[in-house]
């Protein structure tokens, strides 16, 4: 008996210390070669701000201007282009309502242009979260691959994990799980789609995407907060940068570097943009350079300066502290915030952006929600300002520690400019239209989603930190 008990706690304890190594060698693995990139300035770019909005003016009305970019980007591809979107997909539950046909309308596009110019290299990247991690074989990328379009899926297991409690189990002992395209569980993000196996799930758990939203060419590129891909995203407000110049090759290296992870090569490409002296430094910044970037604009902000951020989910604590401290020191911060209450038909709780809200509000921040009615405040950006000078940064991440600590791939650009430019001037209009609400209502007061509740403040923080959350 007594052997016995010995044997099963050593067997007891392996099967513990196992997942714990495993955890800690993921935690301090090098990053792949070409993720996490802060970038080289260049001076030669043209970028030309474009943004999606949603608001109510005597009805709901919305004003898209993303989409039709992508469009543009697609029909002018000459020799390549790539295209690279988180959520690629129709999935959603019809019987809440029902979005624009944006993944078929997309493909389509894209078909087209290869229909027409058989020459075209076409690549789509894209998240495992598309074919419910294996488990299904969407029509549109099917359609795709054919037509010959090299189609990938991310494989993320080469990046850190962003649910270590339980990503080192699944490393340890549930990664082998076979993945079957004939499930029998339902779909989590549509009740009327193809079944998902228990090894998707098991993948789904560890919470870790390919979060980019960039769309190239040889002579552009689009980078932004919108997945313009996803039926169900086709209504929310984002924001984003069409970007010429030499930033072009810096931004599909690191698309090749994205591709590399799934062991696949891309071309070089053929460039022909134009490269002329602007009035402006533009660089890209990837993954957990993103947080980097952000942290030194804030801690450069002094009493002189305005600091005006929009975006979808703030959670980050040291993102937290310094925009408190940046208040502070004087400077001017104003906020607006998602309030976090819509998902695709579903309610939420609120959680991060009401918690730290109220945190702002609190340190004499001036925060405003926006007044979503189904659909979400989807950008992602921060700007400062300071005497003759002035900061942008925006793209695909979110404040949150997911998306900015090397946990997500992400795909942001920081631009540095006069502050009398066209891109900051129209950045202040932008920002002062749905602050102040001009010829619409777009924001509410911070009181109208103001949420004190103390268990929702401790979970926040609990999520944030352990990364048992979705944000």
């Amino acid at each position: 008996m007594k052997k016995w008990r010995k044997r099963m706690g050593i067997l007891v304890t392996g099967l513990i210390a196992i997942p714990l190594v495993v955890g800690i060698v993921y935690y301090v693995k090098p990053l792949p070669q070409g993720v996490s990139v802060d970038g080289n300035l260049h001076n030669d770019s043209d970028v030309r701000f474009v943004y999606d909005v949603t608001y109510d003016n005597n009805g709901r009305v919305m004003e898209q201007h993303l989409y039709d970019e992508m469009l543009r980007i697609i029909d002018e591809a000459e020799h390549s282009l790539v295209i690279d979107m988180f959520l690629y997909n129709d999935d959603y539950d019809r019987s809440k309502g029902s979005y624009p046909t944006r993944a078929d309308d997309i493909t389509n596009a894209v078909l087209a242009a290869i229909n027409d110019n058989p020459a075209l290299h076409v690549t789509i990247i894209t998240d495992a979260i598309n074919n419910m991690y294996g488990s299904a074989t969407p029509e549109n990328f099917t359609k795709l691959a054919d037509a010959g379009a090299e189609v990938i899926f991310t494989n993320m297991k080469a990046l850190p994990d962003s649910n270590p409690l339980y990503s080192s189990i699944w490393r340890s002992y549930l990664q082998w799980w076979p993945v079957s395209q004939n499930g029998f569980l339902p779909n989590a993000f549509n009740p009327d789609g193809d079944k998902a196996s228990i090894g998707s799930y098991l993948d789904l758990v560890n919470f870790k995407a390919n979060h980019r939203k960039v769309v190239l060419n040889e002579q552009q590129a689009l980078i932004t907060s919108a997945n313009i891909t996803h039926d169900g995203s086709s209504l929310h407000s984002n924001i984003g940068f069409v970007v010429t110049g030499d930033i072009l090759q810096d931004i599909y290296k690191s698309e090749q570097a994205v591709a590399a992870l799934s062991d696949i090569t891309l071309p070089e490409v053929a460039w022909n943009y134009t490269s002329e002296p602007a009035d402006m430094q533009t660089k890209l910044v990837t993954e957990g350079k993103i947080e980097k970037t952000l942290l030194a604009m804030l801690d450069g902000a002094s009493e002189n300066s305005e600091v005006k951020i929009g975006v979808f989910y703030l959670a980050d604590r040291d993102v937290v502290k310094a925009v408190k401290a940046t208040a502070k020191r004087g400077a001017n911060v104003d906020v607006i915030l998602d309030p976090n209450k819509d998902a695709f038909g579903i309610e939420k709780n609120g959680i991060p952006n009401r918690q730290v809200a109220a945190e702002f509000v609190e340190n004499g921040i001036d925060v405003r929600f926006y007044d979503t009615n189904g659909e979400q405040y989807h950008s992602k950006f921060v700007y400062v300002k300071t005497g003759d000078d002035a900061q942008l940064l925006g793209g695909s991440a979110n404040f949150t520690r997911r998306n900015i600590a090397d946990l997500n791939l992400e795909t942001n650009l920081y631009m540095e400019m006069p502050a009398t430019s066209e891109l900051a001037t129209t950045i202040e209009s932008y920002f002062a239209r749905i602050w102040d609400n001009e010829n619409g209502q777009y924001t509410v007061d911070f009181e109208v989603y103001e949420d004190q509740a103390v268990w929702k403040k401790l979970w926040y923080r609990i999520q944030e930190s352990t990364g048992l959350s979705t944000f």
